[in-house]
């Protein structure tokens, strides 16, 4: 019998909700199999937690800043992204409305790439459709 799935958070942290055009990027340091490779910022939710809660916590461990959620960029699992047979993500588009972003946990560099930039980066295989789908979203509100 397979097991249940566990929900993960992540942000695809943005300049703008309103008009979006750079991606804040998060290159992992850790652990060995993953360093190196990029991802988008966030994590574990905790028994405790409201998935949205634990996006606001994993996002001030790891990168110092607060957020205002946006839209969840809708995945093709109920609303989910598939990232592991075990595991689901879910993915909020965000601003940053406090502090700096720094690498301070689990991560070796972070980098606001502009949405055309995005391929360029070598990103973990799970976040791969996800960054295609954000890129299309984000398309969308920028104008020629």
């Amino acid at each position: 019998m397979d097991r249940p799935r566990k929900l993960v958070v992540a942000a695809a942290i943005v300049d703008s909700l309103d008009r979006p055009t750079r991606t804040l990027c998060a290159r992992r340091s850790a652990p060995a199999d993953l360093a190196g490779r990029w991802e988008l910022p966030g994590g574990k939710v905790e028994p405790d937690e409201t998935p949205a809660d634990a996006l606001h916590r994993e996002l001030e461990e790891e990168l110092g800043v607060r957020v205002r959620l946006g839209d969840v960029l809708p995945g093709p699992d109920d609303g989910d992204w598939p990232i592991l047979h075990h595991l689901t993500m879910r993915v909020w588009l965000a601003e940053l409305v406090a502090g700096t972003p720094a690498p301070l946990q689990d991560h070796a560099e972070v980098r606001w790439v502009g949405h055309a930039g995005l391929d360029d980066l070598d990103w973990l295989d799970p976040d791969r459709p996800i960054v295609a789908a954000l890129r299309a979203t984000t398309a969308a509100h920028v104008t020629p």
